[in-house]
């Protein structure tokens, strides 16, 4: 197996609710196993209904996982996914998607280096960048 390199979302009490989103738009297959699943964890009644772990697989090149961390963790901020690659139509449609109900922050439009770029920041707080390669 290749080594992979993927962004993980750290989430309070909202990975399930933003993997099913995400999984909306990117499609592929969504995992999701809570703490009560993966055998508690040592986490009080009240926290085993959270994500211990989810993951999309969409494709051989797609991978985006996330959990929601126990209220006695500190949440360490997200940084932004980065979105790249030459499939024009794919890009949109994710950048449609995804940035539905959020914020735009970048247009997506053409950028000085030649490619189509832009930012937002989702629904849930998470920054995206989408760079769609000039021809």
């Amino acid at each position: 197996m290749a080594t992979r390199l993927n962004p993980y979302l750290n989430f309070r009490d909202q990975a399930k609710e933003a993997m099913e989103f995400y999984h909306s738009v990117l499609g592929g297959e969504l995992t999701i196993t809570t703490f009560a699943e993966a055998g508690g964890m040592g986490l009080g009644e009240d926290e085993q209904h959270k994500v211990m772990h989810a993951q999309i697989l969409a494709g051989p090149d797609l991978t985006l996982m996330a959990a929601d961390v126990p209220a006695s963790m500190e949440i360490s901020p997200n940084g932004t996914v980065s979105l790249s690659g030459d499939d024009e139509d794919q890009l949109r449609r994710f950048w449609d998607g995804l940035s539905a109900g959020g914020s735009i922050v970048v247009p997506l439009e053409k950028a000085p280096w030649g490619d189509t770029f832009g930012m937002f920041t989702d629904r849930f707080g998470v920054s995206w960048m989408v760079n769609i390669a000039g021809s």
